[in-house]
C-alpha cells in the first residue's frame, strides 16, 4: 500500500484557534521544565520581573522537591508548564485568574496568592516613591540654583 502525499502533508494536531487553550504538550520532567522556565524568564521578563519570578520559581520547586504523591507532582508540573506556555505567548500580561481555578485552591494557596499580590503592589509603590523622590530632588535643585533643567 502506497502512502498518499496528501495524508503525509496533513497536520498531526488540530489547528490552534484564538481564544482556545493551547494543546497540551507532553509533560516535561522537573529539571528540564525548571531550566526552560528560567530561560523563558530571561527572554520575556524585564529585570525586576525576572528577579521576582526567578526567586518565586526557585522557592516553589524547592518546596515541592520531596512530594511523593503522583497526583500532586503531575498537577504541579502541569501548571508550571502551562505558565511557561503563557509566558511564551503575549496574552498573559492582561490575563485574569480563572474563578474556577480560585475555587479549587486551598486556603494556603489563596494566602500565597494574596502575599504575592501584596509584594507586587509594594514593589509598584516603591518604584513610584523613587520617581517622586527624584522629582522632589530636581525641584529642590532647581529652586536652589534659580534655573530650570531641561
Amino acid at each position: 500500500m502506497r502512502p498518499s502525499y496528501r495524508v503525509l502533508a496533513a497536520p498531526v494536531t488540530q489547528p490552534f484557534r484564538p481564544g482556545q487553550r493551547a494543546p497540551a504538550l507532553a509533560l516535561l520532567p522537573p529539571i528540564p521544565l525548571y531550566r526552560r522556565l528560567l530561560r523563558i524568564h530571561r527572554k520575556k521578563l524585564g529585570p525586576e520581573e525576572r528577579i521576582f519570578g526567578d526567586t518565586y520559581l526557585k522557592a516553589e520547586f524547592r518546596r515541592h522537591r520531596d512530594i511523593e504523591n503522583p497526583l500532586h507532582i503531575v498537577g504541579f508540573l502541569t501548571e508550571w508548564q502551562n505558565y511557561g506556555q503563557q509566558l511564551e505567548g503575549e496574552g498573559w500580561k492582561d490575563q485574569r485568574i480563572d474563578p474556577a481555578l480560585v475555587d479549587k485552591m486551598s486556603d494556603q494557596q489563596i494566602g500565597q496568592m494574596y502575599e504575592l499580590m501584596q509584594a507586587i503592589q509594594k514593589t509598584g509603590r516603591d518604584i513610584v516613591d523613587e520617581e517622586e523622590e527624584g522629582r522632589i530632588l530636581e525641584a529642590i535643585e532647581e529652586a536652589s540654583t534659580g534655573r530650570k533643567r531641561s
